[in-house]
């Protein structure tokens, strides 16, 4: 037995050009796969920091959002609103207090004990009752007078705060529309690079094959999460998202399966004969001119030497012409 007959071949290849993929190979392309899915999940997740709004806008001061003037006439009218509660708690407690002397006073005077002491700390309660009456009154008018200036003004701040929130609506929209399209350029590149990396190894017959498949599951993966993203998260591609990554897989994905079978139908003919069958066919040949399966000729004359030649070889056998 000659050398070149017992020398083991290398994984990932045949003596006849078939591929062979070895289980080595296998478990290698899945774990690339997934590394290659890890860091098209981390591309696809940085992107949503493209174009992001400022979020600092929502929590400006009610000073800077409708000016100084108008601020100013809010705040003099919350205060205004704090000095009547205020002013009616002391009214309250100056009631009770001379309710209190009043009532100790009287009960000195049925005894026929009169008190100068008493009657002193009556007429200072009624004072104080009176004194927060008034401050009552004031406080009362000073609320009425800043009321409709603070009304127009928190009306405007109302106004204002409804377009601010719209306006941050809108960013954030424009936003999710742009990171979209981003991630969709993203997962469309993967997969024509997929394809077309595929499609170059195949023709090449090359042992780096299952890396290409690799990049293919990876991108997969990576289409999987944006469509779940999308359906899950943003209400408004909720259906147009996951339809358009549909549509864009699809329409490559074909591309890639005409491709692939343009190269196959130039490469099948000779692998059938490299196995004794038909190449028109595939039925297996007995040596006869013609295929007893489509009774199509499969012996013709090489156009250099004239002799017999098996239709679909890549080199006469004779005279080793192509």
């Amino acid at each position: 037995m000659s050398e070149s007959r017992v020398r083991p071949r290398p994984a990932g290849s045949r003596m006849d050009g078939e591929m062979e993929t070895s289980g080595a190979e296998k478990v290698l392309a899945v774990v690339l796969a997934v590394f290659i899915a890890i860091g098209a999940v981390w591309g696809y997740v940085k992107l949503d920091e493209v174009s992001e709004p400022d979020s600092t806008a929502s929590h400006r001061l009610t000073r800077v959002l409708i000016g100084t003037e108008q601020f100013t006439a809010i705040q003099s009218h919350r205060q205004a609103i704090r000095s009547v509660g205020a002013a009616r708690s002391e009214r309250r407690a100056a009631t009770r207090e001379l309710e209190l002397r009043r009532e100790a006073y009287r009960t000195a005077l049925d005894a026929g004990e009169p008190s100068a002491e008493l009657r002193t700390g009556y007429e200072a309660a009624q004072a104080n009752l009176a004194a927060a009456s008034k401050e009552l009154a004031a406080a009362v008018r000073e609320e009425a007078r800043t009321r409709p200036e603070a009304r127009e003004a928190q009306r405007r701040l109302v106004e204002l705060r409804r377009r601010e929130a719209e306006r941050l609506d809108d960013d954030r929209a424009r936003h999710d529309r742009i990171v979209f399209f981003l991630r969709l350029g993203l997962l469309a590149l993967m997969l024509a690079g997929a394809y077309r990396l595929l499609i170059r190894l195949r023709a090449r017959n090359s042992r780096y094959l299952p890396a290409a498949l690799a990049w293919i599951g990876a991108t997969a993966i990576l289409a999987c999460v944006m469509a779940a993203d999308y359906t899950d998260d943003y209400l408004e591609f909720d259906e147009v998202g996951p339809l358009a990554i549909s549509i864009v897989g699809v329409a490559l994905t074909l591309a890639a399966f005409v491709a692939l079978q343009r190269f196959l139908s130039k490469r099948v003919p000779a692998r059938r004969v490299r196995r004794g069958e038909c190449p028109f066919c595939g039925f297996p040949l007995r040596g006869k001119p013609h295929c007893e399966g489509c009774g199509r000729a499969v012996i013709a004359d090489c156009s250099s030497c004239q002799k017999d030649r098996r239709v679909g070889t890549a080199r006469c056998g004779w005279c080793g012409s192509p």
